[in-house]
C-alpha cells in the first residue's frame, strides 16, 4: 500500500470532479498522481475538511465524525483497494471498542472522512500501477488550486440547502 495525501481537486475537460493524490514518499510511486472521479457534493466536503473552512451546518462527514467520537471509535485508515471496470473500491478501517472493524467505502466518502479524522489513506499497488498518471498530464499549479478553492468557497457561500433535496 502506498500512502497519498490530497493535493488538489480539479474539474476534468467534461467538468467533472476528479481528486488528485499524490504519494506521501515519491519513491513509492515515482512522479505520478491518482486521479479519482467523485461527485460535486464530495468535492465539496473533502475541501471543506482539507481547508478547514467548515460549513453553517454539519455535513454528512462531519455527522459520521462526530457520532465515532461519541461512540469511542475512530478512523485508523482508509484503503483504496482495487479497480473495477473504472470503479474504484475503498475501505474505511476503524478502531473501536470491539477491536477493528472494516466497512466497505466509496473512495471520496473514505477520503472525505479520512481528512475530518486526520487519519492516513493508502492506495494499493495494483490501484497506483493501473490508474496512476504522470504528474504533468494533470495541473498541480498552485494558483490554478487555490482558483479552485476559492470557487468552492463561492459555491459555500451561495449554496441553499434546497439544491441538495432528491
Amino acid at each position: 500500500m502506498i500512502r497519498v495525501r490530497v493535493v488538489g481537486v480539479a474539474l476534468d475537460p467534461a467538468q467533472q470532479h476528479v481528486i488528485l493524490l499524490k504519494p506521501v514518499d515519491p519513491s513509492t510511486a515515482g512522479d505520478r498522481v491518482l486521479p479519482v472521479w467523485i461527485g460535486p457534493q464530495e468535492a465539496m466536503s473533502i475541501l471543506v475538511a482539507i481547508e478547514g473552512t467548515g460549513s453553517p451546518r454539519p455535513l454528512a462527514h462531519d455527522l459520521m465524525t462526530a457520532m465515532l467520537g461519541e461512540l469511542s471509535a475512530s478512523v485508523d485508515r482508509v484503503e483504496i483497494t482495487h479497480l473495477d471496470e473504472g470503479t474504484f473500491h475503498a475501505r474505511v478501517v476503524l478502531n473501536t471498542p470491539a477491536g477493528p472493524r472494516t466497512f466497505d467505502s466509496r473512495p471520496s466518502d473514505a477520503i472525505a472522512l479520512a481528512a475530518r479524522a486526520e487519519a492516513p489513506v493508502l492506495v494499493a499497488d495494483a490501484v497506483f500501477d493501473e490508474a496512476g498518471v504522470p504528474d504533468e498530464a494533470v495541473e498541480l499549479d498552485g494558483g490554478a488550486e487555490e482558483d479552485r478553492v476559492e470557487e468552492f468557497r463561492r459555491f459555500l457561500d451561495d449554496v441553499d440547502p434546497e439544491d441538495f433535496q432528491g
